[in-house]
């Protein structure tokens, strides 16, 4: 029933145990702290953003190798276009050279790259390399890695409502058949499952607009750890902590 997975971490290595039989299908993580780890550290905010960018790297590699279908990233959010001009550009060159750097070991492990949330917004050459991305690794049998970019709550759900009123006027679809199926055919999450559990590093205990209607249910799990130094031990952590949570769904067991 159980797998064992030996981690050595840092000075002491450490037994971690995973119920195999119960891996979350969907995964959501809030990668909050960067400019607070580079605060600590004397360093310039976007040498934070820099070293969040690295640790994506063994999430997404542990995540497909336990068998997570669905990884979602809040990468950029729509409140995000607040911050210093220097900053987000910083941002976006970091989202093409991951893009660049990681594709080859990505693809060939068979993850599908994915984004969420209006591109359009994004630089030409972002949306290029979004886009390039997902259709040469849209058949990838492995963990699909959505990149919420320029991504609100709140937005999706209004653009979800903007697009069925405009299908009810061209007569695509009735008023008399909306129901929660329907209108999540019209969210950026078409044909996922919910996230099963939310991760949110740096301390924060909130939601920041993100996913707002898919984690009605969701299991949620908080650290003081900054996104830099996140790993695979607190992402077992957290996986372990999730498999003991009773999910009721409303109901009784």
């Amino acid at each position: 029933m159980f797998n064992i997975f030996k981690k050595k971490l840092v000075n002491n290595e450490e037994h971690i145990e995973l119920d195999m039989n119960n891996i979350p299908k969907h995964i959501a993580i809030i990668m909050d702290g960067n400019g607070r780890w580079a605060k600590k550290k004397n360093l310039p905010r976007t040498m934070g953003h820099k070293a969040g960018v690295e640790a994506i790297r063994s999430i997404v590699k542990e995540c497909n190798r336990i068998g997570v279908k669905y990884l979602t990233l809040y990468a950029f959010s729509t409140e995000n276009w607040k911050r210093p001009k220097e900053e987000i550009d910083t941002l976006m060159k970091l989202l093409i050279q991951y893009l660049k750097n990681e594709f080859n070991e990505l693809h060939e492990n068979g993850v599908v790259i994915n984004h969420i949330g209006d591109i359009k917004k994004l630089p030409v050459p972002c949306q290029e390399e979004l886009k390039s991305a997902y259709e040469r690794t849209k058949n990838n049998q492995g963990v699909v890695m959505n990149l919420a970019l320029n991504y609100g709550g709140r937005d999706e759900i209004m653009d979800a409502i903007n697009k069925l009123i405009k299908d009810i006027k061209s007569n695509k679809t009735s008023t008399n058949t909306i129901d929660e199926k329907l209108f999540e055919s019209y969210l950026y999450t078409k044909g996922m499952p919910d996230p099963d559990l939310i991760i949110r590093p740096s301390g924060e205990q909130r939601i920041s607009n993100f996913l707002l209607w898919q984690c009605a249910y969701s299991e949620f799990w908080y650290s003081d750890i900054y996104w830099p130094d996140f790993n695979v031990y607190h992402l077992h952590k957290a996986i372990i902590d999730y498999q003991k949570r009773d999910r009721r769904f409303g109901g009784i067991k």
